[in-house]
């Protein structure tokens, strides 16, 4: 399970601020096509939705399972990091999990918590050579 600070990686493109909207749907693109590529459930996490919204996590499957793909907003008045941590709480010391931020304190909390910590420059670098690849 890879838990992706989305504000963070959208941070990494010069300009994004200019169309938020946008660039949430293209992160939340790029990241379901990573996911899917690698066959390994992502959720992608942002602070609050734009207004006028996006299309956010419906839920677990039904049968329990973890969906490849999520993306889930915070609570008004809470934050994407709260809500990372919640979903790490969730996981309890799984080593298998990883956290996308380049903040430094949710950083030093997940990896207390016994997740991975993968920076948003690395994360956005890995986007780009996936989007670069031909489809399997």
């Amino acid at each position: 399970m890879v838990i992706v600070d989305g504000n963070n990686v959208m941070g990494q493109r010069v300009g994004w601020h200019r169309d938020k909207p946008g660039a949430q749907r293209r992160l939340m693109a790029e990241v379901e096509r990573l996911a899917r590529r690698e066959n390994e459930p992502h959720l992608l996490v942002f602070d609050a939705p734009p207004p006028g919204g996006l299309p956010g996590e419906a839920g677990a499957p039904r049968d329990g399972s973890v969906p490849l793909f999520g993306v889930l907003y915070a609570r008004r008045g809470s934050s994407a990091d709260e809500l990372i941590l919640e979903r790490l709480y969730h996981h309890g010391n799984d080593p298998e999990v990883c956290v996308v931020t380049s903040d430094r304190a949710l950083a030093r909390q997940a990896r207390v918590l016994g997740a991975r910590v993968v920076s948003s420059g690395q994360f956005r670098r890995r986007l780009e050579r996936c989007a670069r690849a031909p489809e399997a």
